[in-house]
């Protein structure tokens, strides 16, 4: 009788440590997390009232809003951008970590297709569960 409660106990044990399996591979950790919700920042990226720039500037100006990407990225405040696969007023989307709106907004401001004019944009709180989708 003792065999039988033990062997069930030690498999828990060993799942909740992420013990490996006869075959080498690694049982997953049981996470003692509960479900909770956290709101971030969706970004429209619209077209903006100043797109008459030359196709020099336009690249340049283009170079500088890639380069603004990958830095919020790097600091951990962009989630997630891209572009949409048409070409109407509506040309991407961010997904910002920030405190509030007006925080998501200063992030924004930093982007120079923003400041040039070539891109406006409007910000909406978005909330989802932790733990549902992975951010990288």
């Amino acid at each position: 009788m003792k065999k039988l409660f033990l062997l069930p106990l030690s498999c828990l044990v060993a799942f909740l440590l992420g013990a490996k399996t006869p075959s080498g591979k690694t049982m997953p950790v049981a996470i003692a997390d509960t479900p909770r919700m956290k709101q971030y920042w969706l970004v429209f990226l619209l077209k903006g009232a100043n797109r008459s720039q030359d196709s020099l500037t336009a690249e340049m100006i283009q170079e500088g809003h890639m380069a603004n990407i990958r830095r919020l990225a790097r600091e951990g405040s962009l989630i997630m951008a891209g572009p949409m696969g048409y070409d109407k007023d509506l040309r991407g989307i961010f997904i910002l970590d920030a405190i509030d709106s007006a925080s998501a907004a200063s992030l924004i401001n930093t982007d120079p297709a923003v400041k040039s004019g070539r891109l406006r944009f409007e910000i909406h709180p978005w909330w989802t569960q932790t733990g549902t989708y992975i951010f990288k």
